[in-house]
């Protein structure tokens, strides 16, 4: 039997059991749930790097006690000076995915916690910086043990990361690269987070930090310049929003796939799917994937390009309702569609008011852009590489433009006073883990820990897979297998627990207060609370 943890005054859940402890620290200091997941988001920057980190964007969704959710929108533009030339002259047809012409957009996750205190000392008076950014601190400057995803991936990549000289020192220990369990150190990194602790999160865009990390930028042939970083800013936005049996569902808007989360749960909920992990448990879902994959990939991006409403196609009920009765509950529908890709941290974290806070932060690919700026110890991101190199259409380049982003925290409010927040990593298969994860607890009454742990689905490509088929992990039963396999299902089995599943996460605050939360035993996390 798998238990749920569960608290009255604080919890927090990540793929990093030390940058969960961070987050349950500033709860117990009294801080709120904003502050806790700085203090976590910073942590996991240093203990989690090929995840996540200060060169990486971030999208937060917050809930208050009044009812209020608002999201923090703190995703980088593409650099002013990345235009189509740029990349055209320099023989590409296509951004590349790795060195300094994939690092072509700002980060913007360091503003998102910028903001997200600002929203926090509208609550009540923020903790100190230094607080919040100790833990991070202590690990960058005095280490930390090499997780085995992290370990696994440096070797597995290390031929694309090759061509970034302090990218490699950076992993290089006595005996060559490092391996799991070895110590690594980032002193750059804890000097950069000293910098920002006395002078202030937007340090990181004004003063000597932003030409430093300019500096080491252009050494590695990125267009980001000075001008962006001082144009940069985290905005406030409304969730998206949606209403099913029981309870109303909040995601991210675009340039987020926080729709596609939202419109799979909605067009599966007028299903006839009756029992959990049956076919029309399994299938249904897999149906209402490709519906809402097909809007997805052609509308969704910067917002201020995109044609399509995503807020008016969750509420065209019509328009959902053709999409739930096109899905045929016996047989596949073909599915050969382009594949997004990423990867990233989920994490989650609700107060003892009941703030309850859903953020994802990423660097994109596994170690970004590969490209380590050594004054900083940064790693920067590589979103912009989504980007098309065309003249028009959707997701093209344009210098000022914001990508396209798999990120999208969800959360939901339940009709009999539940708050749930959940999320995992995983690009493509983000919104098809928060839909197993939902439908397992709120549709079929599984116990949160089990709905987390249960084997999982991805139909599509992730961690740099070509593979297109609908990856199921080997511990579903093989009379299932058969069964999708039967009605069309191209299925690969992969082995349980396997990475490529994302690392996943929830919580659930109770309308008496009580707190349970869970993790994914696929990652190197844990639930603290107390």
């Amino acid at each position: 039997m798998l238990h749920t943890f569960h608290a009255t005054r604080g919890m927090v859940t990540s793929p990093h059991h030390l940058a969960s402890q961070s987050g349950l620290d500033i709860l117990k200091k009294g801080g709120t749930a904003l502050e806790a997941v700085v203090a976590t988001a910073a942590t996991l920057s240093a203990v989690y790097p090929h995840m996540t980190g200060l060169g990486g964007d971030s999208f937060w969704l917050i809930s208050y006690p009044d009812g209020r959710t608002c999201v923090i929108d703190a995703c980088g533009a593409a650099a002013a000076q990345a235009s189509l030339q740029l990349y055209r002259s320099a023989g590409h047809t296509s951004i590349p995915w790795r060195g300094g012409l994939a690092a072509n957009s700002m980060a913007g996750a360091v503003s998102g916690w910028e903001e997200a205190l600002r929203q926090s000392a509208s609550l009540q008076p923020n903790l100190p910086l230094q607080d919040l950014l100790a833990d991070a601190t202590h690990y960058a400057e005095c280490g930390y043990a090499v997780s085995d995803s992290e370990a696994t991936l440096l070797h597995g990549k290390q031929a694309e990361l090759a061509e970034n000289p302090a990218f490699v020192g950076s992993y290089t220990g006595a005996d060559g690269l490092l391996t799991h369990g070895e110590i690594r150190r980032n002193p750059a990194l804890g000097r950069s987070l000293r910098h920002l602790a006395e002078h202030g999160l937007h340090s990181f865009y004004t003063g000597p930090m932003a030409h430093a990390l300019c500096a080491d930028l252009a050494r590695a042939g990125s267009p980001l310049s000075h001008e962006d970083f001082l144009r940069h800013k985290a905005t406030l936005a409304k969730p998206l929003h949606t209403t099913i049996r029981g309870s109303t569902l909040y995601n991210t808007p675009p340039p987020t796939q926080g729709v596609a989360s939202l419109a799979i749960l909605r067009i599966f909920d007028l299903l006839h799917a009756a029992e959990a992990e049956s076919f029309a448990h399994i299938h249904g879902l897999v149906e209402a994937t490709k519906k809402a994959f097909l809007f997805r990939n052609a509308h969704v991006g910067d917002p201020a390009y995109m044609t399509a409403c995503a807020q008016s196609f969750l509420n065209d009920t019509d328009q959902i309702n053709q999409l739930a009765q096109s899905i045929d509950m016996h047989k596949a529908m073909p599915w050969p569609a382009p594949s997004q890709q990423g990867d990233t941290t989920w994490m989650g974290a609700i107060d003892s008011s009941g703030v309850a806070v859903s953020m994802i932060q990423s660097l994109y690919f596994e170690f970004g852009s590969g490209v380590f700026l050594p004054e900083s110890g940064m790693i920067w991101q590589n979103r912009g590489s989504s980007f098309q190199l065309s003249e028009s259409g959707w997701n093209s380049l344009r210098p000022g433009r914001k990508p396209f982003h798999t990120l999208n925290p969800a959360l939901a409010r339940f009709d009999d006073g539940r708050t749930m927040v959940y999320g995992t990593m995983g690009g493509e298969g983000q919104p098809q883990t928060q839909a197993a994860i939902f439908s397992r607890y709120a549709r079929y009454g599984v116990p949160l820990q089990q709905a987390v742990t249960a084997p999982r689905w991805l139909l599509g490509r992730t961690w740099g897979m070509e593979s297109i088929s609908l990856k199921m992990e080997s511990s579903f039963s093989p009379s299932l297998v058969q069964e999708l396999r039967n009605a069309g299902h191209d299925i690969e089995l992969v082995a349980p627990f396997s990475s490529m599943m994302g690392h996943a996460g929830a919580l659930v605050r109770h309308g008496n207060g009580l707190l349970e939360g869970a993790f994914d035993p696929r990652s190197d996390g844990c639930v603290a609370a107390f």
